[in-house]
């Protein structure tokens, strides 16, 4: 099948997924991520429709962005971001989901001061403890809002997860409830910030996700193909 076909059924398991759980559809955003894919893939997913588009490399993401242009799309970083990266990634993206530090919360805040824009981001929660994933530890998470809501030039609208890979959906479904959690405890301690995005599920666990959820699923392979 191609990407047209392949958007199509995403969507319809979406929807699916989304009855299922008693939710608005339309509460779910299907980000395709079309890292190491070249510009015509993009191109032929927007033609169908489709808006949000996910990058996890810097240089890579600009390219693309240079030429396939802004007008209509939604670019959402979602890969391991460098605080000497953020400059890019504030004048490129619309969304950044990878903050994983106060240092790169305050960099991106700085960086979109100059820019003159407010830099929408969710904050990365290291839901398996893993020490090879980045990511704010849930019981740092206070804490580190505390200190990030107070910065002037980022909205924080939620919360990304990426569960350890290879586990069982019941196990996998730990995760996303535990994020869950942890966006209602902040809501808690900070009204205020209005946080509402989940970003978590990917083409393997996305129905699952959606189930816990999620608002945000980011999905390459099953959108775009394996990559090579």
């Amino acid at each position: 099948m191609g990407i047209k076909e392949n958007i199509e059924d995403i969507q319809k398991t979406i929807n699916s997924a989304c009855t299922e759980a008693k939710r608005d559809n339309k509460e779910v955003k299907l980000i395709a991520v079309s890292k190491t894919k070249p510009g015509s893939d993009i191109k032929k997913a927007f033609e169908t429709g489709q808006k949000d588009f996910g990058e996890n490399y810097i240089q890579e993401a600009m390219d693309k962005i240079d030429e396939i242009g802004k007008d209509g799309i939604n670019w959402h970083f979602i890969g391991r971001l460098q605080s000497n990266k953020a400059k890019f990634a504030v004048k490129y993206f619309d969304y950044i989901h990878s903050v994983d530090s106060l240092k790169l919360a305050k960099e991106i805040s700085k960086r979109a001061a100059l820019e003159n824009k407010t830099q929408k981001i969710l904050i990365q929660i290291n839901t398996g403890k893993e020490d090879q994933k980045s990511g704010i530890m849930p019981e740092s998470a206070e804490e580190f809002f505390e200190n990030a809501s107070m910065l002037e030039n980022i909205k924080i609208l939620g919360l990304m997860a990426i569960p350890p890979f290879g586990m069982p959906e019941k196990e996998t479904e730990k995760h996303f409830i535990l994020l869950k959690n942890t966006l209602n405890d902040l809501n808690k301690k900070f009204p205020e910030l209005k946080m509402s995005e989940l970003s978590m599920g990917m083409s393997g666990d996305y129905t699952a996700a959606i189930k816990q959820g999620a608002t945000m699923v980011r999905v390459g392979t099953a959108v775009f193909g394996e990559r090579k």
